[in-house]
């Protein structure tokens, strides 16, 4: 590793980069990170980056939650390796690059979360690709706050200046594409101020570390035009939700896909039928990971194209789980249950581990969903509430044990500590409703 990062002192230095900026995931999925002068990397890769381990507990309000071996513990430390396999060069910020690290121990680093999950795979000889899509909107000061930048409705899948007045997208999918992020493609969505871009298919991991890179460069290009882009599951009463649906195939050390089949029913094999039936099985607890603010709870609901009922269809997507028509190498199962805010490691390593489970048991799922879904006398329906779905990942052992304990108590607690902060909070539907009346 000295050897590695004297070389790519040299490189990034002949570049004309100065600064590398050492980044990792909290559990929200935000980026924390220091700015490094060059010549300190050798020393990063062989100590560390110390970073207070509270940082992994901070609420987007700046409150330390009291996480146990945090504020009880005295802050202590925890020591962030950079890979240096995960350096790029910023292209919109002279004489920057960007390093992923991670936490020496492991922990409760969502990154080792979700390593963990991908080894175990491994060991039965199974490589998970994962292709990311999220969307996000992007907005604009109005005064009272944000407002969706170009308010006309009815945008949807258009180009050029129709929808994206500024050409915000074809700025920020150049900018992506240079940083290396695998962009496939990018459009306005259903709602003003709404986009999505989508990321090619990688191993686990690497789609994570994309998926994360991602969020944080949209916000910070949009930052830089004086916008807001937010990855809030909604963030506006009057308009849809964003998404983050996740493809998910597996290959063997060939590169050869495993849920292909000609001959068996709906082109799947037994392998993806049990991992599609995992994730049905445990997707009360997976949402705690794939939904995991007070807010994503509005997106769920009838005839929102957001999942609302636990089921699964053929190029269907009224369901919780699509499964695309493609088949041979194309062939993989799309998990619409997140929404934007959630941390990619997470969502990542929830999922993955509920197809480890569908595997090893062996469970089939039911009957595909036919026509439009949203019937609950059909099946049943997902947690509605952020403490609902944090009870069921409380109660879900097997889950909690590929994802560790450990890291299942601090995520608990976490969120437990926003619900009771929102549950304390006066909001503005509150006096609209009460006030003048009562």
């Amino acid at each position: 590793m000295a050897a590695q990062a004297d070389r790519v002192v040299a490189e990034l230095t002949a570049k004309g980069v100065d600064v590398v900026r050492v980044a990792f995931p909290d559990l929200m999925g935000t980026e924390r990170s220091k700015e490094l002068l060059v010549e300190q990397l050798p020393a990063a890769v062989e100590r560390g980056v110390a970073f207070c381990r509270a940082v992994y507990h901070t609420s987007p309000r700046g409150d330390t939650v009291a996480v146990p071996g945090g504020l009880d513990a005295g802050l202590p430390d925890i020591e962030i390796i950079p890979d240096l396999d995960t350096l790029a060069v910023v292209p919109w910020e002279p004489g920057v690059a960007t390093c992923i690290g991670d936490q020496r121990d492991g922990g409760e680093s969502p990154r080792a979360v979700l390593g963990r999950v991908v080894a175990g795979l491994a060991e039965s000889g199974l490589r998970p690709l994962v292709g990311p899509e999220l969307e996000y909107y992007l907005c604009v000061p109005d005064g009272n706050g944000f407002a969706p930048y170009s308010p006309e409705p009815g945008n949807v899948y258009v180009s050029g200046t129709r929808g994206d007045p500024d050409l915000h997208l074809i700025r920020t999918v150049r900018n992506l594409r240079d940083l290396g992020l695998g962009v496939l493609s990018g459009n306005h969505e259903y709602c003003p101020g709404q986009f999505e871009i989508n990321l090619a298919h990688s191993g686990a991991l690497d789609a994570a570390d994309r998926a994360f890179r991602f969020k944080a460069a949209v916000k910070d290009l949009a930052r830089r035009e004086g916008k807001l882009a937010t990855f809030m599951a909604k963030p506006f009463n009057r308009h849809g939700a964003s998404g983050f649906h996740v493809h998910v195939s597996f290959v063997d050390a060939a590169g050869e896909n495993l849920g292909a089949d000609e001959s068996a029913e709906y082109g799947m094999s037994p392998l993806l039928r049990h991992a599609l039936a995992g994730v049905l099985r445990h997707a009360p607890a997976l949402t705690a990971l794939t939904n995991p603010t007070v807010n994503s709870y509005k997106r769920f609901g009838p005839d929102t194209l957001a999942p609302w009922l636990i089921d699964w269809g053929l190029d269907n997507r009224s369901a919780m789980v699509r499964v695309p028509p493609d088949r041979g190498a194309g062939t993989r199962i799309e998990v619409r249950l997140p929404d934007a805010s959630a941390n990619p490691y997470l969502v990542h390593a929830g999922v993955l581990a509920a197809m480890r489970l569908g595997i090893e048991d062996g469970l089939e799922p039911p009957a595909p969903l036919e026509g439009y879904g949203y019937n609950a006398d059909r099946t049943a329906v997902l947690p509605m509430s952020l403490p609902a779905a944090l009870d069921a990942l409380d109660d879900d052992s097997a889950l909690q044990a590929l994802l560790g304990k450990d890291f299942v108590s601090s995520f608990s607690v976490l969120k437990r500590a926003e619900v009771a902060r929102f549950e304390q909070w006066v909001t503005d539907w509150e006096f609209r409703e009460y006030a003048y009346h009562i």
